[in-house]
């Protein structure tokens, strides 16, 4: 039971829930026994490159997948002379056959594709061409999958099919969060001033990338609703994106520019959530398994959430309300307003109740680690 050596393979270590997970995982994972490098696809420096360093880790660069011809020398070249790796633990989806296709060719024993969004919302009215892309893609997964790996049943179903539970090589896996950081106290009064944030103002919030699946433009038209009623309203935004000059003017066109605060990335996002929101906001099209709606609720916040997202997300019943992703926005800040800003739950009782469950990190990673030292299974192929 010697050293295990796993290469992660993502787009770029950015703050994302993907990404944030897995520095959960670094941090925390016994690392005498498991070494842990990165695949990125990008040479752009990254929110979490240094730290990665700093822990001992490798940060390996590689074309994007999207251009095969080149991706897939590059990927072998990095697997037979950067290793040998024990395992390929792949997190780009449907890119990931490619990956793992690969990483097989190349004798990596342990091949786990991990599926953490749910794409049927858009993949339904995908092209001829893309379609027939993702079957191919998904006909590797299976080929060449030793383990397939999902953080809710939903994204699963997206990657795997309607069956995959099934599948003796399938797992589910819920990605936990670090609870250390939420049982701090917060200074609301120093949180809020950090941001400009008058102290009798309700503070909407929300955690996320700045990505069509997030909905923002329709959480700022929930903000202007709710604006209408409670005029010192603010909306506080945590994280970057694409999207970002876009969401800028319809806050201008709504009225809403000295009411937003677009906070970027945050180093603690345990601190914004707990000392400066009031209530979490999250108005999603699509999600695999949302950490930063867990996050919410380990802070003690009020968290409302779009009937898209899984409901395996809502760990803490009193903590969350789920509303129609079809309702109209007057609805959704009627039921915002109409909830105390701070629930009647204790924190405290919220923290006691996700330690006991799996969306504590410590609670995850047995099974991870269980993953990356067993004997790999023979490749399950989909029945024609």
């Amino acid at each position: 039971m010697g050293m295990r050596r796993v290469l992660q393979c993502v787009g770029g270590m950015n703050c994302g829930g993907v990404e944030t997970w897995l520095m959960h995982v670094l941090r925390r994972i016994d690392r005498r026994r498991i070494a842990m490098d990165f695949l990125v696809q990008t040479d752009r420096p990254c929110v979490y490159d240094e730290e990665i360093r700093g822990l001992g880790s490798r940060i390996l660069h590689c074309t994007p997948v999207h251009r095969p011809w080149r991706f897939m020398p590059e990927l072998a070249r990095i697997l037979r002379h950067q290793g040998p790796f024990h395992v390929v633990h792949s997190h780009v989806h449907h890119f990931s056959g490619l990956i793992l296709k690969c990483a097989h060719r190349c004798g990596v024993p342990i091949r786990i594709a991990h599926s953490h969004s749910d794409t049927r919302f858009v993949e339904n009215g995908a092209r001829l061409l893309r379609r027939g892309y993702l079957r191919l893609a998904e006909s590797w997964i299976h080929r060449h999958a030793t383990t397939r790996l999902a953080c809710s049943r939903k994204a699963g179903a997206a990657l795997f099919g309607p069956k995959w539970e099934e599948d003796p090589a399938a797992r589910l896996l819920y990605c936990g969060i670090d609870l250390a950081p939420f049982r701090r106290a917060w200074d609301r009064a120093a949180a809020r001033a950090q941001w400009g944030i008058p102290e009798d103002a309700l503070v909407l919030g929300h955690v996320g990338r700045l990505e069509p699946p997030k909905n923002h433009a329709f959480l700022l038209e929930i903000a202007a609703e709710v604006a209408r009623r409670r005029p010192s309203m603010r909306l506080l935004l945590v994280g970057d994106g694409q999207l970002r000059p876009q969401i800028e003017a319809k806050a201008r066109q709504l009225g809403l520019a000295e009411k937003v605060i677009f906070a970027g990335w945050c180093g603690d996002v345990a601190d914004v959530l707990g000392g400066a929101m009031d209530v979490f906001v999250f108005p999603s099209l699509y999600e695999g398994l949302p950490l930063s709606c867990v996050e919410a609720q380990a802070a003690g916040l009020p968290t409302f959430i779009s009937d898209a997202v899984t409901g395996e997300v809502g760990a803490i019943d009193d903590l969350v309300t789920w509303l129609s992703s079809q309702a109209s926005a007057a609805v959704w800040a009627e039921a915002i307003l109409q909830r105390p800003p701070r629930s009647a739950v204790d924190q405290r009782q919220a923290l006691s109740l996700l330690s006991a469950g799996p969306f504590a990190i410590e609670n995850c990673l047995p099974l991870l680690e269980g993953l990356y030292y067993r004997e790999p299974a023979t490749p399950i192929r989909r029945a024609a």
